[in-house]
């Protein structure tokens, strides 16, 4: 319903999700420090393309459905039965 003389502009970025070159941010930020930490800490360049690969597919994942990691994240954290 819309009243004659009033509108409200929404900016785009209230709308959009919050990606960090491409992924959401929260995993953009742990893959991220997951690699520094392994390849920095444990000395094991070999993992970093591993994580590289990671994002990529996570970003193409991501360009798909924004909402894919949300979800994939709800789904983990409910429950797989119910007691009656």
């Amino acid at each position: 319903m819309s009243v004659p003389g009033y509108r409200i502009p929404v900016h785009q970025s209230l709308t959009r999700p919050l990606l960090l070159a491409g992924v959401p941010r929260t995993f953009a930020i742990l893959n991220g420090t997951a690699a520094a930490a392994i390849v920095l800490g444990l000395h094991n360049p070999w993992v970093l393309p591993l994580h590289l690969a990671l994002h990529v597919m996570v970003a193409v994942l991501t360009h798909r459905d924004v909402h894919l990691l949300e979800i994939v994240v709800r789904q983990m954290r409910s429950r797989t039965y119910y007691r009656v």
